[in-house]
């Protein structure tokens, strides 16, 4: 399942850093898809994968995630 949700988030993130609240607004106005589980837990999981980035913003109020090109290419893997 996890799998499949790849593509729909890094094409929910774009070329943004967006919030976790951001991400998930967006994967639902996008693909009316809700993350079965805690958003950032997955987000989470997905980072120590690499297939997304995220860090800790204090000026966001908390993690901000995104997708870049080393990001896809270990998804091709």
């Amino acid at each position: 399942m996890l799998d499949e949700a790849v593509p729909l988030i890094w094409k929910a993130l774009g070329d943004d850093r967006v919030t976790t609240k951001e991400a998930a607004e967006r994967l639902e106005e996008l693909f009316q898809y809700r993350c079965p589980d805690d958003l950032a837990k997955t987000f989470n999981r997905l980072r120590r994968q690499g297939l997304i980035k995220g860090e800790i913003s204090m000026e966001m109020g908390g993690w901000v995630w995104w997708a870049d090109s080393e990001c896809h290419a270990k998804g091709d893997e």
